[in-house]
C-alpha cells in the first residue's frame, strides 16, 4: 500500500474507532430511518451528548444523513456497511472456533 492509501485508511479508522461510532452505523444497517430516541435505544448505553457528537461526526464524514423520518445511512455509509458485513461473518466464525477450545 502506498503512503497515500495508508493515510486514507488511518483517517477512516480514526473516525470509526471513536466510541460508539460503529454501533451507530450498525444500528442503521437495515436502511430504516430512526429518530434520535430510537437510535439511542438501538445503540444502547450511549448518552445523548455522545450520540449527538457521533451523529455530527458521521454526518461530516458523509456516512449519515437526517431526513424528515430520522437518521439514515448515505450511499457511502451503505458501502461501508457492506464491507463491515464481511467482518460480521468473520466474527461469527471466530467466536465459534473459540468456543470449541
Amino acid at each position: 500500500m502506498s503512503l497515500k492509501e495508508n493515510a486514507a485508511t488511518y483517517q477512516l479508522l480514526e473516525r470509526l474507532e471513536r466510541r460508539y461510532a460503529l454501533r451507530v452505523l450498525w444500528a442503521l444497517r437495515d436502511g430504516h430511518p430512526q429518530t434520535f430516541r430510537l437510535l439511542q435505544d438501538s445503540v444502547g448505553g450511549i448518552t445523548p451528548n455522545t450520540l449527538n457528537t457521533r451523529i455530527k461526526e458521521l454526518r461530516e464524514a458523509g456516512f449519515l444523513d437526517h431526513g424528515s423520518e430520522g437518521y439514515t445511512v448515505t450511499a457511502s455509509g451503505v458501502d461501508l456497511l457492506k464491507r463491515l458485513h464481511d467482518l460480521q461473518a468473520f466474527a461469527s466464525r471466530w467466536v465459534a472456533a473459540r468456543a470449541k477450545k
